[in-house]
């Protein structure tokens, strides 16, 4: 989870229905020049004090009263401290070029809070360097962005991206947006150890290869079922094969039809994905992360019917390609070629509680067999 600030300056007819909605979404911090509007704000929220060299001494001053944290221009070093002893400090720079962002990368070092705003150019590199050369600093960083998609952006520069970012909004509605790509992150499943109870050659289907812009990991795939309420983990082409190159970006999947888990707990069919949709990459501990899909591959091929039970007596099943080289991952990241599982073999799965409609988990009678 991210840090979302707001930046309150300027806002003139919506500074009151933004502060509003960042309050009621749960916004971390305010960030405004004017000590006035910054006592507005509700003592549980971050009030964050922005000193830079244009701002009014007196303004300046009543800030370092007010502010629960002070964040002052880096040319103004020594000039303004917070008045209470509670309050924080940190320090604001504008990267311009090189010499700038050398500066930016010794005060990240040291700072407790950093508030960047990069000036130099479009691209994310001067982020990447400043990333790189605190990687193992102790304080955070906070990057100013210029509207929801450079948030987007910016917070997996270098995969960590900064501790937060810091948003202007131009319109309501922004602030609830910010929090949610801020808050974005994938859940922990608790997968299920299945017992496989039937296998069957079930003749010409069209299944479906999908490829992704990331490399797996050994003990990871994706969940695929034939069912909305119950999956099995299909393993990655991670692993060695004869005759033909591993290919770690790949799952060779199920039959067309079959469901997939993407985040927000959502459903997809495999023949609904396209270039750029997203799923979900799951261990075999459960952990999951996002993968954005390069390409589904879908070819006839012989399939093959897996069904297997959970220890609850819930039905899972899933119609893959019927060759060696797919594989589903068990207990303890083992891996299981699909056509030398038998009766008895324990895989992993995860069950789902609720029937879908459109992807979407409903609570209404609907029954899949």
């Amino acid at each position: 989870m991210k840090l979302t600030w707001i930046d309150v300056r300027g806002l003139k007819d919506i500074t009151a229905p933004v502060i509003e909605e960042a309050v009621h979404v749960g916004v971390d911090a305010f960030v405004s020049d004017d000590p006035e509007l910054l006592v507005s704000i509700p003592p549980n929220k971050r009030r964050v004090g922005l000193i830079l060299p244009d701002t009014p001494k007196p303004a300046a001053e009543k800030l370092a009263q007010t502010a629960d944290l002070l964040i002052v221009d880096h040319t103004l070093a020594g000039q303004y401290e917070p008045a209470s002893p509670d309050a924080q400090k940190g320090v604001f720079v504008t990267v311009t070029g090189e010499e700038s962002l050398d500066v930016a990368c010794q005060v990240a070092s040291g700072a407790a809070w950093t508030v960047v705003e990069f000036q130099q150019d479009p691209s994310k590199i001067p982020l990447e360097i400043l990333l790189g050369a605190t990687d193992k600093a102790e304080g955070n960083l906070i990057t100013v962005v210029t509207d929801l998609e450079d948030a987007e952006i910016t917070l997996t520069v270098l995969e960590r991206g900064p501790e937060g970012v810091l948003l202007k909004p131009a319109a309501v509605g922004e602030a609830t947006r910010l929090t949610d790509i801020c808050q974005e992150s994938t859940e922990q499943l608790q997968l299920e150890e299945l017992t496989v109870t039937r296998l069957a050659h079930v003749g010409l289907g069209d299944r479906v290869c999908v490829d992704t812009c990331s490399h797996f990991r050994q003990n990871e795939g994706i969940l695929v079922g034939s069912h909305a309420t119950g999956m099995i983990l299909v393993s990655s082409e991670t692993h060695p094969l004869p005759y033909m190159p591993t290919r770690p970006f790949r799952v060779n999947a199920a039959a067309l039809h079959s469901y997939s888990l993407t985040p927000a707990n959502r459903t997809r069919y495999l023949a609904e994905l396209r270039s750029g949709s997203e799923l979900l990459a799951v261990d075999t501990d459960g952990r999951t992360r996002r993968v954005v899909v390069g390409r589904i591959k879908m070819e006839s091929r012989p399939m093959l019917l897996i069904e297997a039970e959970s220890p609850s007596g819930a039905k899972v099943n899933v119609i893959a390609q019927d060759d060696w080289h797919v594989r589903v991952l068990g207990p303890g990241g083992s891996v299981h070629n699909i056509t030398e599982l038998k009766p008895g073999d324990v895989i992993l799965g995860y069950a789902l509680t609720d029937q879908r409609h459109v992807g979407y988990p409903i609570r209404e009678f609907l029954h899949e067999q």
